[in-house]
């Protein structure tokens, strides 16, 4: 993908820098999009940075992350509901479009029940993201997260829940990290098209070998994931949003972060 123009960088990406600098520094390398996780926008005005986003020529592309619904707790699942419209107030006053949901479990009890709960959790958060005009995706994540970040493992329990929901509120996130494993990955997009559904689009690579279950993503082309194969795929379904380049790494995260969103580019560019 020569062209940046749907170029969009998640703030955790380009961790270490605070959300000013990732703002002049990724308009100032051309990239379009930034989506913004809270805790980079904590004690500040976010209506004052979704201006400053949008004067430097970026569009917000998601706020990053609600969800985590599940618990044998009544107290904390009612919290939990709590949280999420919080979030869709922050959502709306930063001028994003979109929260992206990290569903959540809990290990005290089944996968089949902490779906349900998920499932209860966003028909609550409807009216709140109606009003708001802020749409929910359900992001699935691998299946080495399901203990408790995630219940929602595949992108066929994803699309599930959203025709379950039928709300054009509720749709999809296909984060390639967590989904390039599934051999149903590429019929499920293909449904995504078919309910039009597909929210948001996540780049990254797998690291091989990988040293750590969360901080040790790489970047496109230099993992074992086709990264630019189910790109195609999600373009064949007409989706042509931002794709969105979400690295954690604490390796990455160690070096000079200029060069790693010189890095970023090119890697954007030859593997995207």
């Amino acid at each position: 993908m020569q062209d940046l123009s749907r170029l969009c960088i998640h703030t955790i990406t380009t961790k270490p820098w605070p959300i000013e600098t990732a703002i002049e520094k990724y308009a100032r390398a051309g990239v379009k999009g930034i989506s913004v996780w809270q805790q980079a926008v904590e004690g500040r005005s976010l209506e004052e940075v979704g201006t400053q986003i949008r004067s430097a020529g970026l569009s917000v592309v998601s706020y990053v992350r609600g969800g985590f619904f599940p618990s044998t707790s009544s107290e904390q699942r009612s919290q939990a509901i709590l949280n999420n419209e919080k979030m869709i107030d922050e959502s709306a006053a930063l001028g994003s479009p979109l929260l992206v949901l990290v569903c959540g479990a809990d290990p005290k009890q089944s996968l089949a029940k902490s779906r349900a709960q998920i499932q209860a959790g966003i028909e609550a958060l409807l009216p709140k993201a109606e009003a708001a005009g802020v749409k929910l995706a359900i992001e699935p994540l691998h299946p080495m997260y399901a203990d408790t970040r995630s219940a929602i493992t595949t992108l066929t329990e994803a699309n599930d829940m959203a025709e379950a929901i039928d709300s054009p509120y509720v749709g999809v996130a296909v984060d390639v990290y967590h989904l390039w494993w599934d051999e149903r990955l590429y019929s499920e997009i293909t449904r995504c098209a078919e309910q039009d559904n597909l929210l948001a689009f996540h780049v990254c690579d797998w690291r091989n070998p990988t040293r750590d279950m969360l901080n040790d993503r790489t970047l496109m082309g230099q993992g074992c994931i086709p990264v630019r194969e189910i790109r195609e795929a999600v373009d064949a379904t007409g989706f042509n949003g931002f794709i969105e380049v979400e690295i954690f790494s604490e390796e990455f995260w160690s070096h000079d972060q200029d060069a790693f969103l010189d890095a970023i580019i090119d890697a954007y560019k030859s593997s995207t």
